[in-house]
């Protein structure tokens, strides 16, 4: 047996060994990926053509037909498989993601390309296969869960953790090794078309919801996948791919911690690039932040991929490598390791290596963390078989799944307003309309499988059993209801308006169902690459909804949308407000339940909810002269509804707030700790948010950040005691000669319910020096909930 298969000697060993066995094209093939995307002539054949009715011909060519960023337009100069293969390959990319193929397909198909691949090289190295499941597998017939921004309306990261281990056994029983998730990227902008597939607009949610998630994979024998490495919600005017404007201490206090605390709390095993240029530097080419700051400082030791075409950007759009072995000798001294979803520019590692833009050594290093992770996955032990552990039957929607995603979609849903009229008296005459009743795509996110493969022709199948809402509410709602869709997502016909409105003029209690439909570059009202310039309502919808109310019925608003859109024109005449973020296969249900009291609301938001449609930046996390706006501006940032916000059918109180001690040095910690009261006779869920202000430092300084929360269930009646336990390093902040330090002097702490529903602030004074913190600070504030 050869060192390197040999399982039970170090890992360190065997590649060590391995490498020093490698040529130079050897290694560097390990650092190349394959996509079979369309018609290949050299590609191996297929196995006898399964006989389903899903089975995959669409002419990728087509722009209609792609499935990532300019897929078509980056022919030009990839390598077939033959030359992809000769000598071993890195990663296979999306062999069930790519097409509507069954499992058993995807499994043969993925088992003939491996078997190829270790036939190909003298070491018989199999590849890493990746898939994307950023809303569970993104393959035909898998469940789809929530978006990320309901994950974090819903506040609960263990919850989140079981859903991710969830989509990891199913991608580990048929094969795949890594998922490309979760999103680690924390909004600064609503007008960005990618909103829904991040956890929200606060770094410490953002962080703790997708920690949880990597854990769950990771549990699960799956390497996660970190995005988009980093500050890529940041770019100018919400523009997918713009450029990143940003000073330092923004990007290590706002955009850094989520990604720090998924490497050092929850250990990933990999990390995917931006795309986009931080003041001038692309970070696919940035040594500081992909070496200096991932590895040196956090100790990160996985695997860097680049998001798709990443590395080619260099050369073709940021322009700063004049060809491809260039961008590749800029991305590999950089810290990427592989580039996806292909092989263009590291084809030319070799040319690169022979002018001196890159040195062996280099070379090295990359190569041998993906050997290393091979290594971890067990790929290169002698036992290792394709088709090994591989379940071709494997149900990717089983009922397991379907009860998590239903968890999720309930706890996600964000009860805005309510003057009574909800829950729905049963028996009540309803009049339902707006797109999303009618058309359930829309309670799926941009990177389902329905949305972002099985869209492409045009039509409406989802491969999966989707209730609708009308079917939902007539299960849940015995009274008599019409449904007519009144407007399109963007446009409709003027006789199904008409229709609409004369039916809630009839009814005692008009339900309107509006929102987005993902989709991907402009093909859809929320997703990659579709942003938009202001945060009114789509198309026709906000006409909908004012027709609407000028009948004078009481008027439910139900929104299913990616984004938070301006609700302050219409807020005061709506009669209800709920906002589910694209909840998942278990939508429909969940909002029905929310609408007749089975379910009792408990989610919170994770973005705020703007009054007008321009309200910039809109974001909490905000300094003085970003939220006040009296005498100052006439424009007034104030959201209608706030971070954290969210109303239930119990209500809840916060009382006796307390703090362990007046003061604490600046290594110190002290506790704070408040008691939640369920005062309703109907047993509900209350996030307890803890925030931090900062009334005088040495910068400036948002007016107040979450440190901490908990989702704490509570019995009609009930009390607990939530006691949150802050370190000072949860104080600290980038100061002003960009190191980060705990400053003495007063801060506040202060339980909220909200971001602007907080209690009077406890002050807690710091003493001692100005100190500097290093690295492996504390990063998470420990909640302990108690019985009162």
């Amino acid at each position: 047996m050869n060192t390197w298969n040999d399982p039970s000697l170090p890992v360190g060993r065997r590649v060590d060994a391995l490498l020093a066995a490698m040529s130079r094209e050897e290694k560097i093939h390990q650092l190349a990926s394959f996509w079979e995307r369309d018609e290949e002539a050299d590609v191996p054949a297929p196995e006898p053509a399964g006989t389903g009715e899903h089975d995959g011909d669409a002419d990728a060519s087509d722009p209609a037909h792609q499935v990532a960023p300019m897929e078509d337009a980056f022919k030009v100069g990839r390598q077939g498989w033959e030359e992809s293969t000769d000598g071993g390959l890195g990663h296979l990319t999306r062999v069930y993601g790519t097409d509507p193929i069954s499992v058993a397909e995807g499994a043969a198909k993925l088992e003939r390309l491996q078997r190829d691949v270790v036939s190909r090289n003298a070491f018989g190295i199999p590849a890493i296969a990746h898939e994307e499941c950023l809303t569970g597998f993104t393959a035909l017939g898998a469940t789809v869960y929530p978006a990320a921004i309901a994950w974090g309306a819903t506040w609960r990261p263990a919850l989140v953790e079981r859903m991710a281990g969830c989509i990891g056994a199913d991608l580990h029983a048929v094969g795949v090794h890594q998922g490309l998730a979760p999103l680690l990227d924390v909004v600064r902008d609503y007008r960005w078309g990618r909103v829904e597939e991040t956890c929200g607009e606060d770094p410490y949610l953002v962080g703790t919801l997708g920690t949880a998630y990597v854990r769950g994979l990771q549990a699960q024998g799956v390497h996660a996948t970190l995005k988009h490495f980093v500050a890529y919600p940041a770019s100018k005017a919400g523009r997918n791919h713009a450029p990143v404007s940003m000073g330092v201490r923004e990007l290590e206090d706002v955009m850094l911690p989520p990604f720090e605390m998924a490497v050092r709390e929850g250990g990933v095993a990999g990390v995917m690039n931006s795309y986009s240029d931080i003041d001038g530097e692309p970070v696919a080419a940035s040594r500081h932040l992909l070496t200096e700051v991932l590895r040196e400082r956090w100790g990160f030791a996985g695997t860097v991929v680049s998001d798709y075409w990443s590395v080619r950007f260099l050369e073709a759009m940021h322009h700063v490598a004049g060809d491809y072995a260039h961008a590749a000798a800029l991305a590999v001294r950089a810290g990427l390791d592989v580039e996806l979803p292909e092989t263009t520019c590291y084809s030319h590692l070799g040319a690169a290596l022979d002018a001196g833009l890159l040195t062996e050594a280099e070379l090295d290093t990359a190569v041998r963390r993906v050997l290393t992770q091979k290594a971890e996955l067990g790929l290169l032990d002698a036992d290792w078989e394709p088709a090994s552990g591989v379940d071709p039957q494997r149900d990717l929607d089983s009922p397991g799944n379907r009860a998590v995603a239903r968890a999720m979609a309930e706890e996600s849903v964000v009860l805005l307003k309510n003057d009574g009229v909800l829950p729905l008296a049963p028996g009540a005459r309803l009049a339902v309309s707006g797109p999303v009743w009618e058309d359930v795509r829309s309670f799926l996110g941009c990177y389902s499988f329905p949305n972002h493969v099985l869209s492409r022709d045009g039509g409406r199948t989802t491969g999966l059993e989707i209730r609708d809402l009308p079917e939902a509410l007539r299960a849940a709602h015995p009274g008599e209801a019409t449904f007519h869709q009144g407007v399109g997502f963007i446009d409709g016909r003027a006789e199904d308006f008409e229709a609409a409105v004369a039916a809630a003029a009839a009814a005692e209690v008009a339900v309107v169902t509006l929102g987005d439909i993902a989709g991907l570059f402009g093909g859809g009202t929320s997703g990659e690459g579709c942003d938009v310039v202001d945060l009114g309502l789509p198309g026709r919808q906000g006409e909908l909804l004012e027709a609407v109310l000028a009948t004078g019925t009481p008027t439910v608003l139900v929104l299913v949308t990616g984004r938070p859109y301006a609700l302050g024109e219409y807020a005061d005449r709506c009669a209800a407000i709920v906002q589910a973020f694209m909840p998942g296969v278990e939508g429909a249900d969940a909002i029905a339940g929310v609408l007749t009291g089975a379910v009792n609301p408990s989610g919170h938001l994770p973005v705020a909810i703007p009054a007008g449609r321009g309200g910039q930046p809109g974001t909490y996390l905000a300094a003085p002269l970003a939220w006040h706006a009296d005498g100052i501006s006439n424009l007034d940032p104030t959201p209608l509804y706030p971070f954290g916000y969210g109303l239930s059918y119990s209500t809840f109180i916060l009382t006796d707030p307390a703090v362990s001690a007046a003061q604490t040095d600046v290594d110190g910690q002290v506790e704070y700790a408040v008691t939640v009261t369920n005062t309703s006779d109907r047993a509900g869920a209350e996030v307890v948010q803890l925030y931090l202000s900062d009334p005088v430092a040495e910068v400036v300084r948002p007016l107040k950040s979450l440190i901490g929360f908990a989702k704490v269930d509570l019995e009609a009646g009930e009390s607990k005691r939530v006691t949150f336990t802050v370190h000072a390093d949860r104080t600290s902040f980038t100061g002003v000669d960009h190191r980060r330090i705990v400053e003495p002097g007063q801060i506040l702490l202060a339980a909220g319910t909200s971001s602007e529903d907080r209690l009077e602030g406890l002050a807690v004074e710091i003493t001692g020096r100005r100190r500097v913190v290093g690295e492996g600070r504390v990063l998470t504030t420990p909640v302990a909930v108690t019985p009162a």
